[in-house]
């Protein structure tokens, strides 16, 4: 991924436009990365593919409450906390 400084992103920003068109390109402020500029049909692309995934595990949930494949609460945020998932 191509990164440019904060100061080289304002000065060339029509350029920073156009190379965000074909790949993500990271801004760095005092040299650390703070964020990344994406074009509107990859960001659309992540939203639709983050939708999905939310519909697709609302389903699952649903399924599991009617079976009664269920945990207690405590057990889930730990799991959760420590990063686990299936």
């Amino acid at each position: 991924m191509e990164a440019l400084s904060a100061n080289e992103a304002k000065t060339q920003f029509g350029d920073l436009l156009l190379k965000a068109q074909r790949a993500p390109v990271q801004i760095n402020k005092n040299g650390k990365p703070v964020a990344v500029i994406i074009s509107m049909d990859e960001y659309e692309s992540n939203e639709a593919l983050k939708l999905q995934l939310l519909q697709s595990r609302a389903i699952r949930a649903k399924k599991d409450i009617e079976s009664g494949n269920t945990i207690d609460g405590e057990s889930f945020f730990e799991a959760l906390e420590s990063g686990q998932h299936d």
